[in-house]
């Protein structure tokens, strides 16, 4: 079984549409909200990518793209250039692409549905069925970049960015590929959408405040966040950079509720993915929380990290969602990305917005401002709806 190094970084994400300013939000704590542009006057407020220059250099042509899709392709993009990967530098043929998405074409739903029932039109865009296939990210991908290895959507809720990552590493240290491109991708920002997430009542009246007593739910975001990952040897053959290494991944469901969030099935895959890289809680110096902003659900993630960590001995853990927001099938690409770069760079991003401690949420949150911190390995947690569970580990 090889070792799986992180050897390219790319994301775009509000604020960010590329990785260094994404990073230098991250660490200003520069949180994203505004009212909706797909439903003026309603007062609802998301987390948008208000830069769009990028979708005039995209490899392949925009429109056809759903715009989950053209997330993807942008960030999976840079991550390949800063890899120094293309199909003409290694075999395309043994490259991977496996990406997460929550709901896939979205955008594209929206508008032909408004189309059709609100327009009363006959006749949908001819590339409607392209445009929200759910695979259609992972092959625009492979398409844009001539990638030809096993490429796929892995489809797990708030946890899919996640799962996706730890699944092509798997493909990877087994053989099936030398090198993966690996993340998530969403675009839920159309007016149908973020209507089905108000009638839930978890959405933030203005920002997201995880782990704060004032707290008031998840801001819903859209974007991308991608690794190039690839087997240690592959890397080293060819001079590449290792950034870090995806040491340990675990994944679980916790088979009792659709929406109740589970300590014992949180606790279990940190456990789990420690175990996998041959770790100890005391080896962890940082977790990049779930962190939705929800009441239940940062209660609970903070009663299972005492579990495992201990109340007392628990590393200092962030939420960066409180930044970016909660990009769904997106976040845990593009939390690894931030995770990888707080390991890299010695600084931890801080939760943004904590105004007031909670007596349930009792650890060390890095309220408001960023903390200079060596980690040599670091913890990124995902939790879905529907019970699913996914934790990866990275080393230095």
């Amino acid at each position: 079984m090889r070792r799986v190094a992180v050897t390219g970084l790319g994301v775009i994400a509000p604020g960010g549409s590329s990785v260094e300013p994404f990073w230098d939000g991250l660490v200003a704590g520069q949180a994203n909200s505004a009212e909706a542009t797909a439903l003026p006057g309603s007062g609802l407020r998301v987390a948008e990518i208000t830069d769009n220059a990028f979708l005039n250099a995209l490899p392949v042509k925009a429109a056809a793209l759903d715009r989950n899709a053209q997330l993807a392709v942008q960030a999976a993009g840079e991550a390949l250039a800063m890899a120094g990967i293309s199909a003409e530098t290694v075999d395309p043929q043994r490259v991977a692409v496996v990406i997460g998405n929550g709901g896939a074409g979205l955008t594209t739903l929206d508008e032909q549905f408004k189309r059709l029932y609100g327009d009363q039109q006959t006749r949908l865009h001819p590339l409607a069925v392209s445009k929200s296939m759910s695979s259609s990210a992972a092959s625009w991908v492979s398409i844009a970049y001539g990638l030809r290895g096993p490429t796929f959507v892995i489809a797990s809720a708030c946890a899919s960015g996640s799962h996706a990552i730890g699944i092509a590493a798997d493909l990877v240290r087994g053989g099936i590929a030398d090198v993966a491109v690996a993340g998530g991708a969403e675009a839920p920002l159309g007016a149908g959408t973020i209507r089905a997430w108000q009638s839930m009542r978890i959405l933030a009246p203005d920002l997201c405040r995880p782990f704060a007593k004032s707290r008031g739910g998840l801001l819903l975001a859209e974007g991308a966040g991608m690794l190039v990952i690839e087997a240690e040897g592959h890397a080293k053959a060819r001079g590449a950079r290792k950034l870090a290494e995806v040491a340990g991944f675990s994944s679980s469901a916790d088979a009792r509720d659709m929406f109740d969030p589970s300590e014992d099935g949180m606790a279990f895959v940190m456990r789990d993915a420690l175990a996998r890289a041959g770790l100890s809680p005391a080896d962890i110096g940082y977790i990049n929380a779930h962190g939705t902003g929800t009441q239940a659900n940062d209660a609970v993630e903070t009663r299972a990290v005492k579990r495992v960590f201990g109340k007392d001995s628990a590393p200092p853990m962030s939420s960066t969602k409180s930044v970016t927001g909660h990009s769904l099938g997106a976040a845990g690409g593009i939390e690894a990305v931030a995770t990888v770069l707080a390991m890299t760079r010695g600084l931890l991003p801080p939760t943004a917005n904590y105004d007031e401690a909670d007596p349930e949420c009792d650890l060390d949150y890095v309220p408001n401002v960023a903390r200079e911190a060596r980690a040599g390995a670091a913890v990124s947690n995902s939790f879905a709806f529907g019970g699913l569970n996914a934790s990866l580990v990275f080393t230095a």
